[in-house]
């Protein structure tokens, strides 16, 4: 009645007795051992019959395959000698649920859920076995996969379709693998792929570039057709490191450098990429630096009635004081900050700018001018990061003058921005600003359910906008766009009378923003013409307009 299966067999192979769980784990039926052979009977009775000849006693797995599918059993076979015959005495236990929950932990340890890849760890292990074991004579090959825009892909289509994508991305570059080499998925959107044995540089570049072509082709996804490339960076065993370290970070270094050269290609690591990388890392320590030490100042820039020349609002544009003291202008740090995770500190520390000048800035621009602050669309898509500046905004005591200024790409992607972030901004009387509109992912549809205040026309479609007729037609139909949303227009960066002239004579448009009518303003510059501004602010309007041109004519060599 034992649960645990019991055997007792003798030299000649014969069983002398099977109790009821041996009986079935051995397919006998019980108390019939001559009956019904089986291959896990036979197996027993051959390994029964080497074990007593050897004299020696076993613990061992051993596997058999019935009705009740795969089990797994840990047999215990010991000699014994009783009354002067050699006998083999055998207990076996069921252990199949034991080993199942082992293998799960197993695969869950080591395999990836999702793609069912190797992990991390898997790939570390074989790429550190083959340097170990057989050193600089064998070459391998470290390929870093990246897939471009993966974030604005699940914000899109939605994060099930983004994981469906994972799959038939892995699918495609699991396809012409041989059995040396080995795929994995290391994070979200990242794969590495161990191609051993190679033999050349360019037998390497031909497989990468045939994987890239596959990869080109787009995905049929839950009726969703979609297009998504690859980067793809190239390390070597030994050219490029003795390591396993060295060779993913020089392999994630050649990445990187086909992402900031436009993305979906491949490149081969050398050693110009490693100054590169060293020097990009120089300027994010002094980026985090810059943060603690709070080395990050406010310029201001005016947005004007160009009928009344009367100050509507003002942007707050960040600026970073270097270790010289010198003005670093946003495009030198800002993508950098969003990239770092950094900008979130940034948007806050601009806040905290803005309360503390407050009286400075009400005594320069006026008390009623709307502050607009600009918001990242990765920001705009944080619920948490939204929710806390929004409650920062409300510390300050006066929302209502307050503008968010935000790309398009934050209203058409699939996001909550919409739908919960904007009802906390609304709430609290906080504008929303859609910021250089019209070269984003525009979409009619989405435009339609926008709920914003103000629509900033890109500058790309107001320079020399007297000489452009077919920008013309595009500011035309963005104007009446803007109407029948109920938005109001403001044209970035007017440099030029001519500019204003065709805005004043040929649209509708009322306000603007560029250095014609003001270059972005410290208020460390205005602290002592603080009883000048009203009157600045005023004089505006009366100055002729070419000597309002020359007055204001962009400086030699700043780049917005």
């Amino acid at each position: 009645m034992l649960p645990t299966g019991i055997t007792v067999q003798d030299e000649q192979g014969r069983f002398l007795l099977v109790n009821d769980a041996a009986a079935a784990q051995l397919g006998m039926a019980a108390g019939q051992p001559g009956m019904l052979p089986s291959k896990q009977l036979d197996d027993r009775r051959d390994l029964g019959l080497e074990l007593l000849r050897a004299g020696r006693a076993v613990v061992a797995e051993e596997c058999a395959t019935g009705r009740h599918g795969k089990q797994v059993f840990l047999t215990a076979h010991r000699p014994v000698r009783i009354a002067d015959r050699n006998l083999l005495l055998s207990s076996s236990a069921d252990i199949s649920e034991q080993k199942a929950v082992e293998d799960h932990l197993f695969r869950s340890a080591y395999f990836d859920e999702l793609t069912d890849l190797p992990m991390r760890r898997v790939i570390e292990h074989r790429a550190e076995s083959l340097i170990q074991r057989d050193g600089p004579r064998n070459r391998f090959a470290l390929a870093f996969l990246d897939i471009d825009n993966f974030k604005h892909i699940n914000d899109y289509y939605g994060h099930a379709i983004g994981d469906a994508l994972l799959i038939e991305v892995a699918k495609r570059l699991g396809l012409d693998l041989r059995e040396t080499d080995m795929l994995s998925r290391i994070s979200g959107d990242e794969f590495m792929l161990l191609l051993n044995p190679i033999q050349s540089e360019q037998e390497v570049s031909e497989y990468i570039q045939a994987t890239l072509r596959r990869l080109k082709a787009p995905f049929f996804i839950e009726g969703s057709e979609i297009f998504a490339s690859t980067s793809i960076g190239v390390s070597l065993f030994p050219d490029h490191g003795r390591s396993y370290g060295a060779l993913r970070q020089n392999a994630d270094i050649a990445m990187y450098r086909v992402k900031n050269d436009g993305k979906g290609a491949a490149a081969f690591f050398d050693a110009s990429m490693e100054r590169e990388a060293l020097a990009r890392m120089k300027v994010e320590q002094s980026l985090r630096l810059a943060i603690l030490e709070k080395r990050f100042c406010c310029a201001f820039q005016s947005k004007v009635d160009i009928r009344t020349r009367e100050i509507k609002g003002i942007e707050a544009l960040v600026r970073l004081r270097d270790d010289g003291g010198v003005i670093q202008a946003p495009g030198t740090f800002v993508n950098l900050a969003v990239e770092l995770g950094l900008i979130d500190e940034l948007a806050h520390l601009v806040l905290a700018e803005i309360v503390k000048s407050i009286d400075l800035i009400n005594e320069t621009f006026g008390p009623s001018t709307s502050i607009s602050i600009n918001v990242a669309a990765r920001q705009a898509c944080n619920p948490e990061f939204m929710r806390s500046f929004a409650q920062a905004l409300e510390a300050t005591g006066f929302p209502r003058r307050f503008m968010i200024e935000v790309t398009e790409d934050a209203f058409v992607a699939k996001t909550k921005f919409q739908a919960e972030i904007l009802p906390i901004f609304r709430k609290l009387g906080v504008g929303i600003s859609i910021d250089d509109f019209g070269i984003g992912y525009s979409s009619l549809s989405a435009l339609a359910d926008i709920t914003a205040d103000e629509i900033k026309i890109d500058r790309s479609f107001i320079t020399d906008i007297h000489l452009r007729p077919r920008s013309q037609g595009i500011l035309r139909a963005i104007e009446s766009l803007s109407e029948a949303l109920g938005m109001t227009v403001i044209a970035e960066g007017i440099e030029t009378f001519e500019e204003l002239a065709y805005l004043q004579a040929a649209t509708k448009i009322r306000f603007a923003q560029g250095f014609y009518f003001s270059r972005p303003v410290f208020l460390d510059e205005l602290k002592p013409a603080a009883p000048f501004a009203s009157e600045a602010r005023v004089s505006l309007a009366s100055r002729p307009p070419q000597e309002n041109r020359q007055a204001y004519s962009r400086p030699a060599g700043y780049r917005r």
